[in-house]
């Protein structure tokens, strides 16, 4: 086997390499592997018959211009389309096996965060630091399954705000019982750091609602700042979604629609911190991503 350490292909021959050959996984064991074959009419019959859309495409033929402008209105892609949310919604009900179509909800879609508190626990705080520099883990254009590391530096100008999506069920079992949303940021102010928290608190028990607040200026130059979701003496469950830490124009959040909020990263993408890390996370208590489709 030839064993090379630079591969550059010219731009006329791209097309052609990799119509035929394919990466294997540069991190374990690098290589260029050749890709599967071409499929038997045979095969091809079996994967069509196993493929979802047929199903899904017919139910979009039976929607109204209503529903699907409801669909478009709750894409959370910068191109707004309908067919394609509906797509991906639809496809995750029927591997769970559940009936009929999801209603469109402003407050949530598809995959959501949920937050589970039982005995012996009565608490959680999970967060997500946003350094002025870090790392995170981008989806390569135009390749299926490859992601690089891309540095994020986070320069921040105020007026900051943060916001979410919540569904709680919720019980108390002690004094002082909350649950909220909150973002501790860091300033600098005559030598001193300093702190202030902007804070949205949930109600205990409440159907899908949403919450923000802006913090406008400080005294001082701020540095960087945390999120958190922070549960104290109750018991239950607390869903999420639709997480915004917005300043300087753009959405700053990580795993914004809450696609896997418990997600580590390991081997080559070690230095990637997860999307919500736990502070204190008591036996009794987890946090997850869930299809949370109505």
């Amino acid at each position: 086997m030839s064993k090379i350490s630079y591969l550059a292909i010219p731009p006329e021959l791209e097309l052609l390499y990799w119509s035929g050959l394919q990466s294997g996984d540069r991190y374990v064991s690098p290589r260029i592997r050749i890709k599967t074959g071409l499929l038997s009419k045979e095969k091809l019959l079996k994967l069509s018959q196993r493929s979802l859309l047929p199903a899904i495409s017919e139910l979009w033929a039976s929607f109204t211009s209503e529903q699907r402008a409801s669909w478009k209105s709750v894409d959370f892609h910068s191109v707004k389309h309908g067919w394609r949310s509906f797509v991906s919604d639809q496809s995750r009900r029927l591997k769970l096996g559940l009936p009929g179509t999801a209603t469109p909800n402003i407050y949530h879609q598809n995959l959501i965060g949920r937050i589970v508190i039982s005995a012996p626990a009565s608490e959680i705080l999970i967060s997500q630091p946003h350094p002025y520099s870090y790392w995170t883990s981008h989806k390569v254009s135009g390749k299926k399954s490859m992601y690089e590391l891309v540095n994020i530096v986070e320069s921040f100008v105020l007026p900051f705000k943060i916001g979410i999506s919540y569904k709680s069920n919720l019980a108390s079992t002690g004094a002082g019982s909350y649950a909220k949303f909150y973002a501790d940021v860091l300033y600098l102010y005559q030598g001193q750091n300093l702190h202030t928290n902007l804070e949205l608190n949930f109600d205990l028990v409440h159907d899908w609602t949403r919450l923000d607040d802006t913090l406008a200026s400080v005294v001082g130059r701020v540095v960087s700042y945390s999120l958190y979701i922070s549960c104290y003496n109750v018991v239950g469950e607390l869903y999420f979604d639709n997480v915004v830490a917005e300043h300087s124009g753009l959405n700053w959040a990580r795993d914004i629609y809450c696609q896997n909020v418990s997600q580590g990263f390991t081997r080559a993408f070690y230095q990637v911190p997860k999307h919500w890390a736990p502070v204190i996370m008591p036996n009794g208590s987890g946090y997850d991503s869930i299809y949370g489709g109505g």
